[in-house]
């Protein structure tokens, strides 16, 4: 048996418990370049223990809803940053954490120009774009020691469509 989770927008306030939404919303902070760009300006708090930050390219495979999930994962050395390269929706599914594993899920439907910055410790679902391509810079920690934990639900969680 599997249990369901509906999806919601993903906001700042909604997502604030989990991390920072990456987006030019609002009014920008500067402008720069002669006029020609607006700045939004110091959008996520990136947090590190030993190491340093470091930009990767994922291109993970697309999903499409309903979507099972069976497992989560976190960086306790580490805030990650999943910014797309497309202009796509794509899932963002987190959870708070209870003694040690995943509560209950909860999942983003990030637009386009949204990406997220999950705070160090903070149990996500792994990369889910739902269309192609699934190319996204990902900034993490770049360190020793293992920064992953993963979790393993008995029974998966069913994300469908709203």
């Amino acid at each position: 048996m599997t249990r369901t989770i509906r999806p919601e927008p993903l906001t700042a306030k909604a997502f604030a418990p989990f991390g920072d939404v990456l987006a030019a919303s609002g009014d920008a902070d500067k402008i720069i370049n002669q006029g020609l760009c607006s700045r939004f300006h110091d959008r996520a708090r990136l947090d590190f223990t030993e190491g340093r930050a470091g930009i990767s390219i994922f291109d993970a495979v697309p999903r499409s809803l309903p979507h099972d999930l069976d497992m989560m994962e976190r960086h306790p050395d580490g805030s990650q940053a999943f910014v797309p390269m497309h202009q796509n929706d794509w899932l963002v599914i987190v959870a708070a954490d209870a003694d040690g594993t995943p509560g209950a899920p909860r999942a983003f439907v990030a637009s386009q120009g949204q990406g997220v910055n999950f705070h160090r410790g903070t149990w996500h679902g792994v990369l889910t774009p739902l269309a192609p391509p699934g190319l996204f810079a990902v900034i993490d920690r770049i360190g020793p020691g293992d920064n992953l934990e993963e979790h393993w639900f008995e029974t998966p969680w069913r994300v469908t469509a709203n």
